[in-house]
Formats: C-alpha cells, structure tokens, sequence
C-alpha cells in the first residue's frame, strides 16, 4: 500500500498550481493582483498603488480597476475550481504544469458591476462565488471589499463561457 504524501507537499503543488494559473496572465501582474488560497477558496488582493487611482480629488479607485478586480477574481476562481477537479482526480500533472500547458480561461459573455461606494487608497479583496458552473457556462457573483467583509464597495455578476475540456 502507497504511503499518503505529506500535507506539506500537497500543499506546495497546489500553491505552484495557483502560481502558474496566475502567472499566465501579464494583466494580473500589471494591476498587482495576488490570490491567497485556503483549501479550494480563493481571496483576491488589489494590492493598492498610485496608477490605481482614478479620481484623485477624492482620491478613489478607477472604477475600471474595480471591474477589472472583480472581473479577474471571478475568471481565476471558474479557473481554479476546473482545475482543481482535474488537479485532485490526477488529469493534470502539476510537475509539467506552466501558463503554456493550463487549460484555456474562461471568455466573457457580459460582466455587470454595481458601484455601492468610492473604493479607498489601499488595499482591497474579493471573493467570488460560482452561481451555476456547467461544462459549457458559468455564473459567477463576485464582492470585493477593503477594511471590513461585512462593507462592499462593489460586487459584480459574470456569465462566462467554458473552454472545452480534454477527454
């Protein structure tokens, strides 16, 4: 009988999975956008920078980073729960896994984001929430917040389209 992997090392590819999903996208990187992760859920962090302001009387966030945010939260997390199927059930190999071998990401069909506050100079965090995931189309509810969880300063719904899956 095969001796279980240690925590750690489950823990480590999982995190190298995250690392590659994210990394495949140079958007993510230019708007500064990590994910920390525990166990399958995923918290964006918009790590705050000056470039990220768009009204600078206030100062506020430019909504279109918001969207932005919000827009990529929901698309790394679609993403992340495909592969983690893939990834639990041995389909992918996380060893050989970079930006050039991941599954294509989900596209777009409408994005809508509601406005509730200015978001503040610093940093914020999202969650998203899978609505209905099928093979070919996926909802996706996603609020993103700064100080306080329980103080939205915007949320957004996504419908997306699924890559095909390989046999």
């Amino acid at each position: 009988m095969k001796k279980p992997e240690p925590i750690q090392v489950i823990k480590q590819r999982r995190d190298a999975a995250l690392h590659a999903l994210v990394s495949g996208v140079p958007y993510i990187k230019f708007l500064n956008i990590t994910f920390d992760r525990r166990g399958d859920e995923l918290t964006g962090v918009l790590h705050f920078d000056d470039k990220l302001i768009g009204n600078p009387m206030l100062p506020a966030l430019h909504g279109g980073v918001t969207a932005a945010f919000l827009e990529v939260t929901a698309i790394v997390t679609l993403s992340w729960a495909m592969i983690w199927d893939d990834f639990e059930s041995g389909r992918i190999d996380v060893e050989t896994l970079t930006p050039e071998t991941l599954p294509r990401l989900p596209k777009t069909i409408d994005f809508s984001v509601d406005y509730l506050r200015a978001g503040l100079p610093r940093d914020a965090y999202a969650r998203a929430r899978l609505n209905r995931s099928g093979r070919r189309y996926s909802s996706v509810h996603v609020e993103t917040w700064q100080d306080n969880r329980n103080r939205l300063f915007a949320q957004g719904t996504g419908h997306f389209m699924m890559p095909p899956r390989e046999a």
